[in-house]
């Protein structure tokens, strides 16, 4: 379907893609992966058509059609929600409009029996006809449906889209590619802005989609339930697994196991065959073995190890002023949009060193309130900031308050002041703006550089209490964990809105749920609150909550509840058990089935059925190795199952 050739990407002397060729099949469902930076969104605006390669093209019949949702975009912002995604329906709206055309000419005309009047009719039942066939008389449902899916609601289908934060628009984006229904989804992202319940109707929309779909996402469940196939971008080069993501991960790791096995087991038999050259090259009496081993070394074809990208971010906070013991303290404060009441007489205290979550569904006021903590917004109320409280914050769209042309070395040289100015090169190298990379434009730079830098910035003044609002939405796996180890250390006060529970646990020890206008605070880490929430991810809060049952059923209803809770707790406790306990029972098979064939080898050294023996040998390891990664995987699964539900 869609053909990648000999794709090359460079910038001056940099090169961010090298030769990279594939194909894209219908229905395949590709995960893009690879560290930030490592050039997955640009080979997706390659092939969308967006950018041009240094070397290379991409290759695609004409019957192909592309719906490609990039990280970030410029919207409109001067019509409604359903206004603006039934521009999806450009030509069924043209054909629409046509229609009423001919039949408001038809209506004033009285020459029944003219060539103009019958040519007329004709027009306007191919139009009627093309208009059915095309879905003219469902696409306003098809519309509601996949809004609602995306989790508007009805009420918000005559909302004006300037009333929308940056998330919201973008859910617009993605229902107008749903529905002009493309040959191929490129999606860059398309989780960040997305809540439980709309990633899981993604999920079974993608699953189910007669198209391919190719996707960069760094929320490894998605890609699991989406994805049957992994390309890994790393250092310029590509790797194609035919599995979804937690096999290459595992496929990943046994190549490159394999490979250095091979590798050292090569270079000693390169090193001892070039030793007896070297031994017996002036030997007349061996010169014969010797020329042999010399045209055996020059057909070895060089076993090569996958480089390893070991670049790693190195981030440190500089060590902050100390603030008063109350750093922010809210009473009975409210903010509404116009009619819209976002946050109803709340009352919160957060005191110096916390560090603590804000969670809840999109729409319910962590940003704004977020916004009202750091100044950027009115409200009704109190809200008192403490002594000496400085303060640092990171948007939701930091990335898109960079200028774009310039570059990653002026942006920060802009805002340095002081000493720090003579450091600026030495922060940016610890963020991996290195050398060159530093005289990037920021309109090259990736959503996670985007990011990265951003980072940069909010270090350059320190400060004692950090607004984190969504910091982990474009940072790959490895950045997230050294964020997150970062803020662990960092001695002031923290405030980080995210749904990302892995970023959460250990690093945050007061939850604050958003919910209903109010605030609830829930002491502890966050898998305390899930706990005490009885959920497993964090996203789950986002749901809408279920019908409150009649006062008098409330006894039967709850002990209900448990008895099925706890029946539904073992039954999946007994199926995860019996998965590893089998594990269990198939490598013991294996290591005796081993021991059996270790016993036969020996005795039958020298007999000629010996290599067909060995052969399954090796062949019988390596599926105990398999069964080895399976059973870890299992035990893992049981392990953070109880974890979760204890």
């Amino acid at each position: 379907m869609v053909s990648v050739q000999d794709i090359s990407v460079s910038f001056g002397s940099f090169d961010l893609l090298t030769g990279i060729s594939f194909l894209i099949n219908e229905q395949d469902r590709i995960g893009l992966t690879g560290k930030n930076g490592a050039g997955k969104t640009t080979l997706l605006k390659i092939i969308a058509g967006n950018q041009s390669p240094t070397n290379g093209f991409v290759d695609m019949s004409k019957e192909v059609t592309i719906g490609y949702l990039p990280q970030q975009m410029s919207v409109d912002d001067s019509t409604t929600v359903m206004n603006e995604t039934l521009k999806a329906f450009a030509g069924l709206i043209s054909l629409s409009e046509e229609i009423e055309r001919c039949r408001k000419e038809l209506e004033v005309r009285d020459d029944y029996h003219s060539d103009d009047y019958l040519k007329l009719c004709d027009r306007l039942h191919e139009t009627e006809e093309k208009y059915r066939i095309t879905g003219g008389t469902n696409y306003l449902g098809d519309a509601e449906q996949t809004l609602t899916g995306l989790g508007f609601e009805r009420k918000d289908f005559d909302r004006p889209t300037r009333e929308l934060s940056g998330g919201w628009r973008m859910r617009i984006e993605l229902a107008k590619l749903i529905l002009r229904k493309p040959s191929l989804f490129l999606l860059d992202e398309p989780t960040n802005h997305l809540d439980i319940e709309s990633i899981q109707w993604l999920e079974t929309f993608l699953a189910g989609y007669p198209g391919a779909v190719m996707m960069v996402s760094h929320d490894r469940a998605f890609l699991d339930n989406v994805t049957n196939r992994t390309i890994e971008i790393s250092l310029g080069k590509i790797y194609d697994y035919k599995v979804s993501w937690s096999k290459y991960v595992v496929l990943r790791e046994e190549r490159r196991t394999q490979q250095i096995a091979s590798f050292r087991n090569q270079q000693k038999m390169i090193e001892d065959t070039e030793r007896f050259i070297e031994r017996f090259r002036y030997k007349p009496t061996k010169s014969i073995q010797v020329q042999s081993k010399i045209k055996q070394l020059d057909k070895i074809e060089r076993i090569e190890v996958d480089e390893e990208d070991n670049s790693t971010m190195n981030l440190r906070f500089p060590p902050s002023p100390r603030s008063g013991t109350v750093v922010v303290e809210a009473g009975n404060l409210s903010k509404s949009f116009g009619t819209l009441n976002v946050l109803n007489r709340i009352n919160i205290t957060i005191t110096r060193g916390e560090k603590v979550a804000f969670v809840g569904r999109n729409g319910e006021g962590k940003t704004t309130f977020s916004r009202i903590i750091i100044g950027q917004l009115d409200y009704e109320g109190s809200l008192r900031i403490g002594h000496n409280v400085r303060t640092g914050y990171f948007a939701q769209n930091q990335d898109e308050l960079l200028d774009e042309n310039s570059t990653v070395l002026d942006t920060i040289d802009y805002v340095a002041k002081g000493e720090i100015r003579t450091k600026i090169r030495d922060m940016l190298g610890a963020f991996l703006f290195r050398g060159e990379d530093v005289d990037k434009k920021i309109k090259v730079l990736s959503g996670g550089e985007r990011s990265r830098l951003a980072l940069v910035k909010l270090l350059l003044e320190p400060a004692n209490l950090l607004v984190l609002d969504e910091p982990t939405n474009h940072l790959d796996m490895r950045s997230k964990d050294i964020l997150k180890q970062a803020l662990i250390k960092y001695d002031g006060t923290l405030i980080v809105v995210s749904h990302d529970r892995d970023f959460l646990d250990g690093l945050v020890t007061k939850v604050y749920e958003f919910r209903h206008n109010r605030i609830k605070e829930n002491i502890g880490g966050i898998y305390d609150f899930l706990r005490k929430k009885k959920i497993v991810n964090l996203r789950d809060i986002e749901k809408k909550d279920k019908v409150t049952p009649a006062a008098g059923n409330d006894v039967n209803t709850t002990n209900k509840q448990k008895y099925l809770e706890k029946k539904e707790y073992d039954r999946s406790l007994r199926k995860l058990r019996r998965k590893l306990e089998d594990s269990e029972k198939n490598i013991e098979m294996m290591e005796t089935e081993l021991q059996e064939m270790d016993r036969e080898l020996m005795a039958t050294a020298s007999s000629p059925e010996n290599a067909a023996i060995y052969l399954k040998y090796e062949d019988l390891k390596k599926q105990l190795n398999e069964e080895m990664n399976r059973w870890a995987i299992y035990s893992h699964e049981v392990d953070e199952f109880l974890k979760t539900n204890c």
